[in-house]
């Protein structure tokens, strides 16, 4: 059975599961999705989701699966990720992975080993009414005088992120830093992001942001506001979603909600560049779809000698 895995990554907006659900129709393959939020039902218009129409072209897997009042961890989706390769391969295709949270990609990649540490509301609470009261920063040198590793990595305006990390802190006694080790992974990949210059990325970014609410993001929250989704839910911090509840809740008008979800997803935009960096040799960055067809049709077939991912 050949392990074999093909990543589109990168940016948000770049195109990338355009790229992947067009290549997989000419290639064969499944997608496997590799972003946080597409993972929770009833977002979809926020999230840029494949629609029902494009998900019956190719079969997609970790779409639709976890209901947005609920965590998901990111042992939970290497474990999901995992589960859904070893069926594919098994049927004798082979995975697309395709997203733009590095976290997830990543894990898989490079086979971080994950913490299977499950939420404690009371800690996370207790964390956030901190934060609340004497500001992300001072939350985030909580985070840096126990785990300065992890607290190089994460913005500090990310306060889910570094609640998660002292989560891991109190719960095990070790940094999560110290959990996040790389391991060599059984399988062989090829990995791609889409090349779009930060300009035109930005442009094509705040398009999508109007196109979300015109497309009805609003009513889209206000459906999950009223099925009992709580506004602080961690699937509610997702960029569009966090300025539409402060929309319905009368804190932003429509015109700033939608203008701070623009400069939101710049801010996400640049964050993932250093994820995906342009001098990372795994990557093969291209301008267009055929620029990956030839790769993947000989990587998916009897050649190897174009094996980029290495085992390591």
């Amino acid at each position: 059975m050949l392990r074999r895995l093909v990543a589109i990554v990168g940016a948000t907006g770049t195109g990338k599961s355009a790229a992947a659900l067009e290549l997989a129709q000419r290639l064969g393959g499944e997608i496997v999705n590799a972003d946080s939020r597409q993972v929770y039902r009833g977002m979809d218009i926020g999230t840029a989701k494949p629609t029902p129409a494009e998900r019956r072209l190719v079969r997609h897997h970790l779409y639709d699966i976890r209901d947005p009042r609920e965590g998901y961890s990111l042992a939970e989706y290497r474990a999901d990720a995992r589960a859904a390769f070893e069926a594919i391969w098994a049927r004798g295709s082979f995975p697309w992975l395709v997203g733009g949270t590095p976290q997830y990609a990543w894990a898989i990649l490079e086979n971080w080993q994950v913490p299977a540490v499950p939420p404690d509301p009371g800690l996370r609470a207790a964390l956030q009414a901190f934060a609340d009261a004497a500001g992300p920063a001072a939350l985030h040198a909580r985070l840096a005088a126990v785990d300065p590793a992890s607290a190089a990595r994460i913005d500090p305006r990310n306060v889910r992120r570094v609640i998660r990390a002292l989560e891991v802190y109190e719960k095990t006694g070790r940094p999560i830093s110290a959990w996040q080790q790389k391991g060599a992974p059984d399988f062989e990949y090829l990995l791609f992001a889409i090349d779009v210059p930060r300009r035109e990325l930005y442009r094509r970014v705040d398009e999508r942001v109007e196109r979300m609410f015109a497309a009805g993001l609003v009513d889209e929250v206000r459906a999950l506001l009223d099925a009992g989704v709580p506004p602080d839910a961690p699937a509610m911090s997702s960029i569009g979603y966090a300025e539409t509840v402060a929309f319905l809740q009368g804190r932003l008008t429509l015109a700033d909600a939608i203008e701070r979800t623009k400069r939101a997803t710049h801010r996400l935009v640049r964050s993932q560049e250093q994820w995906f960096r342009r001098d990372d040799p795994r990557i093969t960055w291209v301008r267009d779809v055929d620029d990956i067809d030839l790769q993947v049709n000989i990587f998916t077939g009897a050649c190897t000698n174009v094996i980029r991912g290495e085992r390591r």
